[in-house]
């Protein structure tokens, strides 16, 4: 759907889930951005009718013409900020100005947490049933626009349009597990005694917000909309100030697929929106996926208020390569899960450990591989990884390359200074090796989130045990081997929340939960986004204890004048 924020208010409108936007659509033609939705030129009227099937996105990196501001969502319906501060997100392929973000005012984040406690009453007492139904519609409407949403992600996030689609993916997959919601929030009643009974009930918390990373533009705010909604929540959301598009366009699909006005509100911002969620009462969780500087400090102050915090930190996730690993899979696992999405995953594979002699002597031609790899244009065709996130990102990345080679490292692939020669102004990393890492080095004590791999080298499987338990995040570890002795001795030995064997990226599909832990999760770990733990998270236990006398029960109706005595 695409709407215009020339007029104060675009209401959101419900239309027919048969309607696909098209897949064969012009790349060079002339766009607008309107209130966050791009739109090809139309008429006027045209561009004023808020109908999914005459949704047009772009299909290239061409220069927006008017570049238009992005709205919050409020009320199911887009409303221009007031703000006077503004934020560029920009093509990270050409740095062309896309939209701008607002600053949301703290009249427009009170007004949105007016509304949300509006909703909230009716919502929470609108049957399972019927919310499942939403959420039914709400994943049709998904899949009717997952190329829209991958086009947008390209055009902000910078991945790759395959990728891109992957991201859409594994949120969809979060949406469609919350529709079996009626037989996933059961209680329990046991009879406790002669004519008494306890039973036990999950309900929702009130308003929970959401405050989503750059590096899955639709995905992570999917790990939150549908469960929250689906258990009888309303939802504060605040994307990516980077990358809010995708963001946008689910709030408008929520919309159409019957979600009432104020049970899921879009606010933008930075820091100060932050503070905002974190500070005020009436939001009862706060969900967050981001840097470990960042999650530290949201959960601090939003559990010192207390808040229920969930947060996924940082990593440092481990490949160990054993020699009785099948060689040819094994190097192309490791290099898909550490160049794949210019390496800006929180489950990339950061780190590689080679096991003895034998898988050492592996490493060049692992470089080749990462050198045959297509760095290109999102919406190139061919293209395996595309830019990082911006030029803040690049020099990050390119310094923590330096100090590797300044510490003693070997710079087998260095994938600094190349660039595409259509898109000389992105912001471009290319795959990188570097060899003879030792663990003081900074290159392996911090997060690089970009197309970096680091090599350390062992001599036997349980030096490389120690050394992964030795580091401080936990999100994820992966172990190639042809020996089930050996995986499950990792298995058992690992001190990862997610483990892979013969998996290059053991991310839980949401039937289970991301288990992240150590550093990577804050506060310990416990709370885990979707799946059991999901639900748990974003709902609250209630028992009940009830007295029913049997001697008050009635044994017969009785016909005679009822008499006192």
């Amino acid at each position: 759907m695409a709407f215009s924020c020339t007029a104060p208010r675009v209401v959101v409108r419900r239309a027919g889930l048969s309607l696909r936007p098209p897949t064969s659509l012009p790349g060079t033609a002339s766009w607008r951005l309107r209130c966050g939705a791009l739109v090809h030129g139309r008429s006027a009227s045209q561009r004023h009718q808020p109908t999914a099937s005459n949704a047009h996105y772009p299909t290239s990196h061409a220069r927006i013409e008017h570049p238009i501001d992005t709205c919050n969502f409020l009320d199911n319906a887009l409303v221009p900020s007031a703000t006077s501060s503004w934020i560029e997100v920009l093509d990270p392929a050409t740095n062309h100005l896309v939209t701008r973000v607002p600053h949301t005012t703290h009249a427009e984040l009170n007004a949105a947490v007016a509304s949300s406690a509006r909703a909230f009453p009716g919502w929470k007492g609108t049957s399972l049933l019927q919310r499942q139904q939403f959420m039914f519609r709400f994943v049709a409407l998904i899949r009717a626009h997952w190329d829209r949403l991958a086009a947008r992600i390209t055009l902000e996030q910078g991945k790759t349009l395959a990728d891109a689609r992957g991201d859409v993916l594994r949120g969809l997959q979060v949406a469609e597990t919350a529709c079996g919601i009626t037989t996933q929030l059961t209680g329990a009643v046991l009879e406790v005694s002669d004519d008494m009974e306890t039973g036990s009930y999950r309900e929702p918390l009130g308003l929970v917000a959401a405050i989503c990373p750059f590096n899955f533009p639709a995905m992570i705010p999917l790990w939150t909309i549908p469960i929250a909604t689906a258990t009888g929540n309303c939802v504060l959301l605040k994307p990516s100030e980077r990358d809010p598009g995708a963001a946008m366009i689910l709030a408008e699909l929520a919309a159409e697929a019957g979600l009432p006005p104020g049970v899921l509100n879009v606010v933008h911002g930075a820091a100060p929106t932050v503070d905002f969620l974190l500070d005020e009462p009436a939001v009862r969780a706060i969900s967050f996926v981001g840097s470990s500087r960042a999650g530290e400090y949201i959960y601090r102050r939003a559990s010192a208020n207390g808040k229920r915090v969930q947060a996924n930190l940082g990593a440092k996730n481990h490949a160990v390569l054993i020699p009785d690993c099948d060689k040819i899979p094994a190097l192309q696992a490791v290099t898909g899960a550490a160049f794949g999405a210019a390496g800006q995953r929180c489950m990339a594979l950061s780190t590689l450990v080679t096991v003895g002699a034998q898988t050492q002597a592996w490493l060049p031609e692992l470089a080749a591989r990462a050198q045959q790899l297509q760095m290109n244009a999102g919406f190139e065709p061919g293209a395996d990884l595309g830019p990082v996130i911006s030029a803040h990102s690049r020099q990050r990345i390119e310094r923590l390359i330096q100090s590797a080679a300044d510490e003693g490292a070997t710079i087998l692939l260095d994938g600094r200074g190349i660039t595409p020669a259509r898109y000389p102004h992105g912001n471009w990393v290319a795959p990188t090796v570097i060899t003879d890492v030792q663990p003081h080095m900074a290159c392996y004590r911090e997060e690089i989130f970009g197309p970096v791999l680091v090599c350390l080298h062992v001599d036997r499987l349980e030096d490389a045990i120690a050394l992964v338990n030795d580091n401080e995040y936990g999100n994820g570890a992966a172990i190639f081997t042809g020996s089930g002795a050996a995986a499950a001795r990792f298995r058992r030995q690992i001190d990862a929340g997610q483990v892979g064997i013969n998996v290059p990226i053991p991310v839980p599909l949401p039937m289970f939960s991301f288990t992240g832990n150590k550093a990577s999760i804050a506060g310990g770990g416990g709370h885990y986004f979707y799946g059991p733990a999901g639900l748990h998270f974003f709902t609250q236990l209630k028992t009940v204890t009830s007295r029913w006398r049997s001697e008050d029960a009635l044994v017969d109706a009785g016909v005679n004048m009822p008499t006192l005595n």
